[in-house]
């Protein structure tokens, strides 16, 4: 056959919450829409956190990519592979090309497992896991639940990354269950942080380190893991404020690689000047390109100083249907994100508490009766069954 030569109105790059919400939001409005991605089941990802610490099971976390998809789209399952602004086009791994009106581009984002020498293989060893990666979270219950003594080493990456709280969450899953089980003495935890504080507002930092002290945790700020040599099982630390680095051994060794745009996305026109990640380059309000008008950008993907969770992916993607119709129509664009970001921070294997904030990293509580900044119970009801129920049902079909 000869590859695919088709025309939408509204074609969609990305077939995660971002870009199965905003489908479903434009079908809605009359649109005709197709959505290009490749993938044969949808992964509700925050839930792997929990898979990591034990306290959820990792199909529960997926569902068929095609139980997702709003009926109405036109789904092309196929990777797309390159944008050419200037024809608006986009060219698909089988050699396909589809033209658009407008192009709403959210594929994600990738982990660059190699960019720290050691991880990858770090990460075939028996001693290390990761919960960025599917078949590597249930790995990393595995190692929590057979510890009894020994370092355990829980890595954060500088940079912009998916839920930037998840580094930190599971170490304090693992600290919960090993109290539970009565060797948290004997073990020692390490938690590397590139920040210099746990968190970007005071009162959450304060509650972190309450946590933290709680479970006896040395926090590492303004670090970051260089170097991991799994043969030896050590980890190289550098201290950006002392400039000095420290080699520790670890019995497990829980690590979050650095994280960039998509490859594809960074060789392209749309990518950001100069910006060594990649990211799609977009008005941070309007979510809308900055160089070319008929493209918008969402979720973790663009080029937007917040936060890169799920929650933000909510806030976004009216944002960006109400501006794609207005350009559409040759409205001028009124839809605005205010960098509104969420981070539900799982405190224990009982207790959350939750963090929002916008652009200004101004606290702005959805529940503001209900004291968030402390860790709650029935917060973690939110994290554990609220949020995957919202997420399912409402979320993806454009209603929440």
């Amino acid at each position: 056959m000869p590859p695919r030569s088709v025309h939408h109105e509204v074609v969609v790059l990305g077939g995660g919450s971002a870009g199965i919400s905003v489908a479903a939001r434009l079908l809605r409005r009359g649109k005709d829409v197709c959505v290009i991605d490749p993938a044969v089941t949808h992964y509700y990802q925050p839930l792997w956190t929990l898979v990591g610490g034990g306290c959820a099971g990792m199909d529960e976390s997926g569902r068929p990519q095609a139980a997702v998809m709003p009926k109405n789209a036109e789904w092309i399952r196929r990777a797309a592979v390159a944008i050419d602004p200037n024809i608006t086009e986009v060219a698909t791994d089988d050699g396909g090309r589809v033209r658009y009106d407008r192009l709403v581009i959210c594929p994600g984002i990738q982990t660059d497992w190699d960019a720290i020498p050691g991880v990858r293989a770090a990460l075939s060893s028996p001693h290390a896991a990761s919960n960025y990666a599917r078949e590597l979270a249930p790995k990393t219950w595995e190692l929590i639940r057979n510890m009894r003594s020994g370092t355990a080493l829980f890595t954060m990456p500088p940079g912009p990354m998916k839920c930037a709280g998840a580094p930190q969450k599971i170490s304090y899953l693992a600290c919960d269950y090993w109290r539970e089980q009565g060797v948290l003495d004997a073990i020692r935890v390490v938690l590397v942080l590139p920040t210099p504080a746990m968190f970007g507002i005071a009162a959450f930092t304060d509650e972190l380190e309450r946590v933290a002290a709680g479970y006896g945790i040395e926090v590492r700020t303004s670090s970051e893991l260089t170097e991991v040599d799994p043969d030896h099982r050590q980890a190289t630390i550098l201290d950006h404020t002392t400039n000095s680095t420290e080699t520790i051994g670890y019995d497990i060794l829980h690590v979050v690689a650095p994280q960039s745009a998509p490859d594809w996305i960074k060789a392209s026109p749309v990518a950001e000047p100069g910006g060594a990640a990649g990211f799609v380059d977009v008005d941070k309000h309007t979510l809308q390109h900055s160089r070319f008008p008929d493209i918008f950008a969402l979720g973790d993907v663009a080029a937007t100083p917040n936060s890169k969770t799920g929650a933000a992916v909510r806030k976004q993607a009216p944002v960006a249907v109400d501006n794609v119709l207005a350009s559409l129509d040759g409205r001028a664009l009124t839809g605005r994100y205010n960098g509104y970001g969420s981070c539900p921070l799982t405190t224990s294997r009982k207790t959350m508490l939750l963090a929002e904030f916008d652009y200004n990293l101004h606290h702005t509580p959805s529940f503001p009766i209900i004291d968030t900044t402390k860790s709650r119970r029935d917060m973690w009801y939110l994290k554990r069954y609220g949020l995957p129920f919202l997420y399912w049902n409402m979320i993806l079909k454009g209603h929440a």
